[in-house]
């Protein structure tokens, strides 16, 4: 086996009852369940496990349960002894990626994410803002119909570059209506708008950032003892103050995943855990690199399926 790296989802791989069966079987995966709570002050816990959706899914309880889940499994890996030679994590995942890194303290992630989440939701009034995955078209393609856009007047912009041929677009309800349509002249396949509060990875996400920038403040951030892929550069990043500035960055600019995956090919890595809930980011690696090993991690019987087909081949 090659390097390992360790990747992260962020918003849109919530589930209702996530991380049950973990918490029913490993006590340890239970106790960060508990720990959100308590940081958060109110039972974060009970909307994972009992819903309703759409309380799970307003974004500042998306945030902090998506980390609460992904580091909850990730204790099982380190039980396992598993290591990552990198860490990464889609948008929000960063924060969980920071967590495994040891740069940021579990219940700072939760706490930072939380009120990350509550700004996003403030910066653009609901409805004036969208986001679109637009299908099948070129980078270059896109990001010059959405500078045309912005021009007369409609911000919109590229903000998840996921894998080929898969880009999410970001701006005005406006903007990302016009590039939609005129994406789908220039042959994207599909445009399909997206079930969020906000324009997410923005410019108009400023406000928030300059919000979060004082949270972050508050809170310890220290170097990282694994290299840190970061979503606004697509490069490793060990230091405390450059992983802040660049979180900053990240609300209001595009999640560069693909650039970070190749990146990641090109160090060496060979294997990609997800770990968290969904299998979202195990796609998007196949997408980049059918030749990868991945595996998407959950719960214990996830992991035992993974450390059986590690043992396979180690014979």
């Amino acid at each position: 086996m090659g390097k390992v790296a360790f990747l992260f989802p962020g918003q849109g791989s919530q589930a209702v009852g996530m991380g049950n069966a973990l918490r029913e079987d490993n006590e340890s995966s239970q106790q960060f369940f508990e720990r959100a709570d308590k940081r958060l002050g109110y039972e974060l816990s009970k909307i994972i496990e009992e819903g309703p959706e759409e309380t799970l899914r307003r974004t500042e309880h998306t945030q902090p349960a998506l980390v609460t889940m992904s580091i909850a499994v990730l204790e099982l890996l380190r039980e396992e002894g598993i290591k990552p030679d990198y860490v990464a994590g889609h948008s929000l995942g960063e924060y969980s990626a920071l967590v495994a890194a040891g740069a940021l303290s579990f219940e700072d992630a939760v706490y930072a994410v939380r009120n990350r989440g509550l700004f996003m939701e403030e910066a653009v009034p609901f409805g004036e803002g969208a986001m679109a995955a637009v299908l099948g078209l070129d980078r270059t393609e896109l990001q010059a119909i959405c500078e045309e856009v912005s021009k007369s007047g409609y911000v919109v912009e590229l903000a998840n570059i996921n894998c080929p041929g898969q880009i999410v677009i970001s701006g005005t309800a406006e903007g990302v209506e016009i590039a939609g349509g005129q994406a789908k002249e220039k042959g994207a396949k599909r445009v399909l708008p997206l079930q969020v509060s906000g324009p997410f990875h923005s410019s108009l996400m400023k406000p928030a950032s300059r919000k979060l920038k004082n949270v972050l403040e508050e809170i310890e951030l220290v170097n990282a003892n694994v290299p840190v892929i970061a979503n606004v550069t697509a490069t490793s990043v060990t230091e405390a103050d450059q992983l802040e500035n660049y979180l900053i960055e990240q609300v209001y600019s595009p999640v560069l995943w693909e650039d970070s995956i190749s990146y990641l090919l090109s160090e060496g890595v060979d294997t990609f855990i997800e770990i968290g809930s969904g299998t979202v980011l195990a796609g998007l690696v196949k997408k980049i690199n059918r030749r990868s090993t991945v595996y998407s991690i959950q719960d214990r019987a996830s992991l035992n399926k993974m450390l059986d087909k590690m043992k396979e081949e180690e014979n």
